[in-house]
């Protein structure tokens, strides 16, 4: 996963560049978030790795599963990725944008995943608690996760805190094997 964010990286940094030059960080951001999307689907994944399609076609075929219509800048960075064969990593760099994006405007996203659903006047209250941790104005995104028994897990960027069952008893299971 790491490697993955890694290549996506300066694609995202170059794209976030771009859409400042242009006031358009939202708009970019949107449009990367559908992008993804589209791409995330096995089935587009499946037709745009087929290796009997030449650029063209798999620009065309990805463009014409896009929704709305494409600036020069959007069509030139499509063809970019598709050209270097990238074209697969637009998740991540589209959560590589949106990185850069929180940053930027001085937040960031918390994912939250907890063993049962959380109500609304909780999911406020922590993430109150870890706003003051870290210092930033988080955006949660909110998950169920049934397979952490208890507890919540929360990454923020790359910081993960995890009280969660589980990761608690994985710890004592190393403690007792070491």
């Amino acid at each position: 996963m790491a490697e993955l964010s890694t290549v996506a990286r300066p694609y995202a940094e170059a794209v976030f560049e771009l859409a400042q030059s242009e006031q358009a960080l939202t708009q970019w951001s949107e449009l990367l978030a559908n992008m993804a999307q589209v791409v995330a689907l096995p089935e587009v994944q499946q037709a745009l790795t087929n290796p009997t399609l030449s650029h063209d076609q798999r620009y065309e075929l990805f463009i014409g599963l896009l929704e709305t219509k494409l600036s020069e800048q959007a069509q030139n960075f499509i063809q970019l990725l598709i050209r270097n064969e990238r074209l697969l990593l637009l998740p991540a760099i589209a959560q590589q944008f949106e990185v850069l994006r929180h940053k930027l405007e001085g937040s960031a996203l918390a994912q939250i995943s907890s063993a049962f659903e959380l109500s609304e006047a909780q999911v406020n209250d922590l993430v109150a608690a870890l706003e003051k941790k870290f210092g930033l104005s988080l955006k949660a995104e909110v998950t169920v996760d049934s397979s952490l028994i208890g507890g919540v897990r929360v990454q923020v960027g790359d910081q993960v805190l995890d009280t969660s069952v589980q990761a608690q008893l994985a710890h004592m299971r190393d403690k007792l094997v070491s």
